[in-house]
């Protein structure tokens, strides 16, 4: 009798593992992509931006998350203006770019 409770036991906590295994399986990560180059494109009213890389132009949404800096200072969506040169690190969810960060790259050199 007892060995019937045991590996009845057994039995079950081995089917448990697996269920519980399945149901617990990690969502797929998502990739940060980053891409480097100029605004040729900025709409505030819809947050969308297309930036010339030196490949190819991207369309870029930023969201209420996405962080804006320029010289380490956070700044707002409404500091970034068409010609500024970016670094922006998004990702891609339901194929869409959506922006983590752009850092606004501003001319440190002085012309005297």
């Amino acid at each position: 009798m007892f060995k019937i409770f045991s590996y009845s036991l057994i039995l079950i906590l081995v089917l448990l593992s697996f269920i519980t295994n399945s149901l617990a399986q990690d969502k797929p990560k998502i990739k940060i992509k980053q891409i480097s180059g100029y605004v040729v494109v900025y709409d505030n009213s819809i947050k969308t931006m297309t930036i010339k890389g030196k490949k190819a132009e991207i369309t870029i949404l930023l969201d209420d998350k996405t962080v804006v800096k320029e010289n380490k200072k956070l700044k707002n969506h409404n500091d970034i203006k068409v010609g500024d040169k970016v670094v922006i690190k998004y990702s891609q969810i339901e194929g869409k770019n959506i922006a983590k960060s752009v850092e606004i790259k501003t001319d440190t050199t002085n012309n005297k």
